[in-house]
C-alpha cells in the first residue's frame, strides 16, 4: 500500500520514461506520507475553493457543493440546489454585523448562479433563466461587484443584482477572465482577449469593450494575473504572451516548439496527435516574478523579469498536466491526467538537462499586430545563461483517475480532487505524529495519568 501511495507504480501506456521520473518509495523531501480520502461526490470532482484556514468546499459534476474540514476531513454541509453539473466556483467575501465573512457563488449547467452560506448551508440567493451557462467567475473586491462570463459578459452587485451585460455571438463564449488596473477586465474568448472597461457612475456600472487583442493563433486555454503590471495569456498551440497591464501591448512572446527524434519508432498519424496534445498550454500560476505554464505533458518554468525560460522538463508527467502552483523558495506543484500530483524544485546547479532542439523554444519580445513594432530575431536556448534543472521530489498516487486541481492548506495539508469522485488530503506524516503525540500527553495530563 506504501509503495502504491508514493509511487512505485508501473509505466501506462506507450510513452517512454525517464529514469530521473521513477524516484520510488525512498523520497526524502517529500513530507506527505499520510493521506485521508474524502467521498461524498458520486460524479467528478473539478472545482476546489479555500473558505478560511479550515475549511474548503468542492464541486463537480454531480451539482453538488460540499463543505469539508480539512483537519479533521469531516463533511460539515450538504449545499444541493443545482440540477446539472457546476461550471464555476469562487469565493466572496462580504461584512455582516461588523464581521467580514465568506460566501460562495456558484454557476451551473442548468444556467442558473447561486450565492450560499457555508455557515449555514443556506441559499442566500439565486438567479436562474440565464441565456447561456457561465463558464467563469470573476470577484472585484474594489468595486464591491463580480462578474460572470459565458456567451454574454453580467455584472452583479453584492446583492446579486444585475448592474449590466454585454452579449458575444460566439460559440465558445468567454473562457476565463482577470482584473487589470483602473476598472478593465480582460476577457478570453476563443483566439482573442477582449478587454473591457467597467464605467463607475454612484451606484451604476456601465461595462464596454474597449480593444480586442487578436494576436494568438489558436484557442486561449490559460489567461493569468502576474503582477500589478502584467499579465499572461496561453494557447493550445503553445503560444505563451505577457501583455502589460495597463496599455495592452506585448512584452514578451514564447512559442514552445521542439522537434521529435526521427528513431522513435513512431508512426506518422501518432507524432501528429502527441505534438498537438504536448504543445497545448492548459494551465498557468505565477508569483510575481516565474510563470509556471502546463504545457502538454511537460512544465515550463518562465522569468518574467528576464523574458527568459529558467527550466523546462518536456515529459513531466505520463500525460497532460492540469493543474499547477508555485511554492516559496523555488519549489513547485503539479497534477495531471495520469492521476499523480508531483513535486519539483528549481536547482542552481543543473542536472543533466534534455537535450534541446533549436526548435524548442522561439522569439521573445515580439510584435503585437495593432502595435506593429519590428519583430526581434529568434532567441535560442543555449543563450540562455540562467537554466536551471527541474528536480522530481515527490510523486503522490492515490487517484485512479485524473486529478483536476489541488488546494495548499501549508501545514494542514494539501487536498486534490479528481475524476475518480474523490478528494484526498495529503499530510506531513512527522508533523501529524508529534501532533498525536502532544494530543496523548495532555489527554493524560488532564486525567492526572502523569
Amino acid at each position: 500500500m506504501l509503495r502504491w501511495i508514493l509511487g512505485a507504480r508501473e509505466a501506462q501506456g506507450t510513452v517512454e520514461k525517464s529514469a530521473a521520473l521513477f524516484i520510488g518509495e525512498e523520497q526524502p523531501k517529500n513530507c506527505f506520507t499520510e493521506m485521508q480520502v474524502l467521498k461524498g461526490h458520486f460524479d467528478i470532482v473539478r472545482f476546489l475553493v479555500q473558505i478560511d484556514d479550515l475549511r474548503f468546499a468542492s464541486a463537480g459534476d454531480d451539482g453538488l457543493v460540499l463543505i469539508w474540514n480539512v483537519e479533521t476531513g469531516e463533511l460539515l454541509l450538504d449545499l444541493r440546489g443545482h440540477t446539472q453539473q457546476i461550471t464555476a466556483m469562487t469565493s466572496y467575501a462580504y461584512v455582516r454585523g461588523g464581521n467580514t465573512h465568506t460566501a460562495l457563488i456558484t454557476a451551473s449547467s442548468d444556467r442558473t448562479l447561486s450565492l450560499w452560506d457555508p455557515d449555514t448551508g443556506h441559499r442566500v440567493q439565486n438567479v436562474s433563466d440565464l441565456q447561456s451557462s457561465v463558464k467563469c467567475l470573476l470577484v472585484l473586491d474594489r468595486l464591491d461587484t463580480w462578474v460572470s462570463g459565458g456567451n454574454e459578459l453580467c455584472v452583479w452587485n453584492k446583492d446579486f443584482e444585475l448592474q449590466c451585460k454585454t452579449v458575444h455571438h460566439s460559440d465558445t463564449g468567454i473562457s476565463a477572465m482577470v482584473e487589470l488596473p483602473k476598472n478593465f477586465i480582460a476577457a478570453a474568448m476563443d483566439r482573442e482577449i477582449v478587454i473591457f472597461k467597467l464605467n463607475v457612475s454612484g451606484s451604476d456600472i456601465a461595462v464596454m469593450a474597449m480593444r480586442h487583442l487578436t494576436d494568438h493563433q489558436d484557442t486561449i486555454r490559460s489567461l493569468i494575473n502576474v503582477n500589478d503590471g502584467l499579465f499572461a495569456s496561453g494557447s493550445h498551440i503553445g503560444e505563451l504572451i505577457l501583455w502589460d497591464s495597463l496599455n495592452w501591448t506585448i512584452q514578451a512572446y514564447e512559442h514552445i516548439l521542439w522537434e521529435e527524434s526521427a528513431g522513435e519508432g513512431q508512426s506518422e498519424v501518432k507524432l501528429t496527435n502527441q505534438k498537438q496534445i504536448e504543445r497545448s498550454i492548459q494551465h498557468m500560476s505565477s508569483d510575481g516574478e516565474l510563470l509556471v505554464a502546463a504545457v502538454g505533458s511537460g512544465l515550463y518554468v518562465y522569468n518574467v523579469a528576464l523574458k527568459s525560460v529558467v527550466a523546462y522538463r518536456r515529459l513531466a508527467h505520463d500525460s497532460n498536466v492540469l493543474h499547477t502552483m508555485l511554492q516559496e523558495d523555488g519549489h513547485l506543484m503539479s497534477c495531471s491526467a495520469d492521476g499523480s500530483v508531483r513535486m519539483w524544485e528549481l536547482l542552481d546547479l543543473p542536472l543533466p538537462a534534455e537535450p534541446a532542439s533549436s526548435g524548442l523554444f522561439g522569439m521573445f519580445g515580439t510584435f503585437s499586430r495593432s502595435s506593429k513594432q519590428v519583430c526581434p530575431p529568434t532567441k535560442k536556448l543555449p543563450e540562455v545563461s540562467s537554466l536551471r534543472s527541474l528536480e522530481l521530489t515527490g510523486d503522490l498516487i492515490g487517484h485512479s483517475g485524473a486529478v483536476q486541481m489541488f488546494v495548499s492548506f501549508k501545514e494542514k495539508g494539501l487536498v486534490t480532487c479528481s475524476t475518480d469522485h474523490l478528494l484526498i488530503v495529503w499530510r506531513d506524516g512527522e508533523l501529524q505524529s508529534q501532533l498525536r503525540s502532544l494530543a496523548l500527553f495532555h489527554k493524560l495530563e488532564q486525567n492526572q495519568g502523569l
